[in-house]
Formats: C-alpha cells, structure tokens, sequence
C-alpha cells in the first residue's frame, strides 16, 4: 500500500469539519495521513482537530501564518508537508464515500494515469444530498479538459512519483490550472465511474459565483494558457454550455 496525503484547508469550518473529517477516518484504505492546515480561523475549528490529532496519530495539523484569504495557501502548505506518494484534496465542508481511496488508488496501476477522480452528488448546507449525480468522462486528456474543468476538486488525487509535488497558483479556480499543469506532461486522468463524494455548496462558496466563474475561466484560457483569441472564444462557448448544464444538475 502507498502512503496517501490528504490536503484539508480549514477557515472557520468548526460547523461541518467534523463530518469531513469522520468521512476520512471511514475510509475503507486506511494508509493514508491527514494534514489540516488552519487558515487562521476564530472559531472552535482548531481545538476540534486538536482533539482529533490526539486520537488518530495519522491526523496532523498545521497553521497557516501568512493567509492570502484563498485556499490555495492553505493547500500548498500541506503538499509542501505531504509524505505520501499520493496527493488527495477535501475542503473541511465536504466529505468522501467509505470506498473513495480503495476505488481510485489501484486505477493508477495504468502507467500514463497521473490523475484519478470521480463522481460526486452535492448537498446543501443542512447535509441534505441532492438526487442529481455530477458525472464526467471516462478518460480526461489535456486536450479535454481545455473545454472546462470535469474533475471535482474534492474528488481528485495525483501521483507525485509520475509527476512530482505540483503546487496550487495564486489564481482563480487554481484546481483547474493544475490539472491543466499535470495533464499537458502528456499523461491522462481516470474516473472511477461511481459516486464518491459530496460537495457541499452553499451560498458563499467560492463556485457559488457563477458570474465570476466565467470570467476566470476566460483569464485562464488568455492569460495563463495563452491561447489565442479565436481558440480562447471557442474553447469558452462549449465550457459555457457545460457549466449551465452542470449548474442545472
């Protein structure tokens, strides 16, 4: 078994981080390590996983002393202190399915898989699980992913022997970007093709600004993969359809 890393930021998260943090512990993969990384919050969060450090030695915390007041700080703290061979993401309000490691760690036995991800569903912040099944692509080659994003953040894990540590930037839908990063080394990502996860979305979420979303998209496609502007316009209007078809799910 190899080592897998999982990467929870956490800012104020005393209400749900407790769910998130038992969905890991239920985790039918247990090699796995823990790293919550405070981004200096003012609630109860820090004494909840302190306790937690003490019953579970595989669950460690750090603080973050230089916020930026966006999760990629947070995240790149943890991978730079992450032992595993595996690099796993979950947000201190979301929560995985008991069979999510054991399911994607042996789909990268395929030896051009950096990337595994899977499904999910979302639910409000009551916990109340929508019907609707957020899917995507069997196989994800950079090529597609050009046309918007498919791979749910909390549901995604890399491979550092593949690829090396791969560090989150300072931007907008900074998950996107990485992928972007790992797959044009020429590898491809695999989907599990079941529901392991789900996403908590609430009114004041990051990706609950659809308007902005789309704008980041598009400075993603100018300013960081510099394409040019006929691409850039049609790689955009075919994520648009797929973003208000995944809005509606």
């Amino acid at each position: 078994m190899e080592l897998v890393s999982i990467i929870m930021p956490c800012h104020n998260g005393a209400k749900f981080i407790d769910e998130s943090i038992n969905s890991v512990l239920s985790q039918s993969y247990s090699y796995w390590e823990l790293l919550i990384i405070d981004d200096q919050s003012t609630d109860e969060s820090v004494n909840i996983v302190k306790n937690y450090c003490q019953e579970d030695s595989r669950i460690k915390l750090f603080e973050n002393d230089n916020p930026k007041g966006k999760p990629f700080a947070p995240r790149n703290l943890g991978i730079k202190n992450a032992s595993g061979r595996f690099i796993a993401f979950l947000d201190c309000d979301d929560k995985w399915l008991p069979t999510k490691l054991e399911n994607q760690i042996k789909l990268f036995e395929d030896s051009m898989c950096a990337v595994t991800f899977s499904y999910y569903k979302k639910m409000d912040e009551e916990s109340v699980v929508r019907d609707g099944i957020i899917k995507s692509p069997a196989k994800v080659l950079y090529k597609h992913l050009l046309y918007g994003n498919c791979i749910g953040n909390l549901t995604a894990v890399y491979d550092t022997q593949k690829v090396g540590k791969v560090f989150q930037k300072d931007i907008h839908h900074e998950d996107y970007v990485m992928w972007l990063e790992i797959l044009n080394k020429g590898f491809y990502a695999l989907n599990t093709n079941s529901v392991e996860a789900v996403y908590r979305e609430s009114s004041d979420s990051t990706s609950g600004n659809k308007i902005s979303a789309f704008l980041w998209t598009w400075d993603i496609y100018r300013k960081e993969l510099k394409l040019n502007i006929y691409s850039s316009c049609f790689h955009f209007i075919i994520y648009s359809i797929k973003a208000v078809i995944k809005f509606l799910k």
